[in-house]
């Protein structure tokens, strides 16, 4: 589907680490470079015809994205590089000043490292408590366990929508409600939801939300944090600079601009902007529904595939998102990653940047097949029939 609008799927390879980045469409590269060769000046800083144009162009996109998530407000909308720093954000401008010691914090042991050691670093500067919400026994989030872990300190539940290595999908509507009705903020990681499900921030009435641009066919270093804006208003500022004061006469007479512009200190990433209002725009054409049907499709056959070989384990077996996760039995993760690469197959290997995992799996390492719309079925049995001959594999990593 869509192949031929991505010029890296020219390359003789099959690229199954779409969780670690995607491939860019053309109109992405074409959004890009038509910025930087024909009016590749500032945003907000100039009073000359080229950086209006970039104003315009930087501006429309925050409405791209403010309807994309249906954000009630664009100024709830702030550039950042990616989910690391929103998420780091988020910690640092806003529950820094608001959490006490001994408040805490729940996540879950399957989340990435950028939703755990923002608060891991609360933690040790003012004394919060990290406690961890029970999974199920396919690893997955329930409203009950979510129930179990509330306690009257809790203040915030930090949840990915969509986890990096079980790829489990959260029942966040129902877990706002829920901690909503005991005044508790939720916090959602959605760069592994962004560009596979339908987000309605309005609808989910989550209270931040961060993602990246790269992992939804947009550039690398350029991200999102979506906040209320009543709780953006009450956070510090991030970063301080240009571009996000109105005044300085000194140390006591600082003014700050407004939202959103009080976050985005200095010179933005304003080609990688322009490139996600294009990434929002290709996805918009094709439909996140098409997108999600078919990629779950692609994802059962390579289970239906992979379960055949009794020495393949399927860490995620239930999961409804396009990440597959397995181990093939006594050989190391990453000697299968090194294997399939010999013949052209990108997956990825190791512990994910979700170092906790191992403590709820009981496993260490896994490869880990991310799966994206561009993807086939003859993809999938290519490498289906690369992983199918134990012997080879094992002659081939000796």
């Amino acid at each position: 589907m869509n192949r031929d609008d991505f010029p890296m799927l020219n390359q003789d390879i099959i690229y199954f680490d779409n969780g670690a980045t995607t491939f860019k469409p053309q109109s992405v590269i074409n959004a890009i470079t038509d910025y930087y060769e024909n009016y590749s000046a500032n945003a907000h800083r100039g009073d000359y015809d080229i950086s209006y144009k970039v104003d315009l162009a930087y501006e429309n996109v925050r409405e791209e994205v403010r309807d994309f998530i249906n954000a009630k407000n664009k100024e709830e909308i702030i550039f950042t590089s990616g989910t690391t720093m929103s998420l780091n954000m988020v910690a640092d401008s806003f529950f820094k000043k608001y959490l006490e010691a001994g408040d805490e914090v729940l996540i879950t042991k399957t989340e990435h490292a950028s939703n755990v050691l923002p608060w891991f670093n609360l933690a040790n500067e003012i004394g919060i408590k990290v406690n961890y919400i029970d999974l199920d026994s396919d690893y997955h989030v329930t409203i009950d366990n979510v129930l179990k872990a509330i306690t009257p300190k809790t203040k915030v539940i930090s949840l990915a929508y969509i986890t990096n290595v079980i790829g489990d999908i959260r029942p966040i509507k129902e877990i706002c409600k829920i901690a909503h009705e005991r005044n508790i903020f939720v916090i959602i990681d959605a760069a592994q939801a962004i560009a596979h499900k339908k987000i309605d921030v309005q609808d989910l009435d989550v209270d931040f939300l961060a993602f990246s641009a790269h992992k939804m066919y947009g550039p690398t270093g350029v991200g999102v944090l979506y906040g209320k804006k009543e709780l953006l208003d009450e956070a510090n500022c991030y970063m301080l600079g240009g571009g996000m004061n109105e005044s300085f006469d000194s140390e006591k007479e600082i003014l700050l601009k407004s939202l959103p512009y009080k976050f985005e200190a200095g010179t933005q990433n304003i080609a990688g902007v322009i490139g996600l209002g294009a990434a929002i725009k290709y996805i918009s054409n094709i439909g996140l529904d098409n997108i999600n049907i078919y990629e779950m499709k692609l994802r059962n056959y390579l289970v239906e595939k992979l379960e055949k070989y009794s020495y393949i384990d399927i860490i995620n077996y239930e999961a409804d998102s396009a990440i597959v996760s397995f181990n093939v039995d006594k050989i190391f993760s990453q000697d299968i990653a090194y294997y399939l690469n010999k013949y052209k197959v990108c997956v990825r290997a190791g512990n994910h940047c979700a170092k906790l995992v191992k403590n709820v799996t009981g496993v260490t390492n896994s490869v880990r097949i991310s799966l994206s719309f561009y993807n086939t079925e003859e993809e999938i049995d290519e490498v289906v029939s690369l992983l199918s001959d134990y012997e080879k594999i094992r002659n081939e990593m000796i």
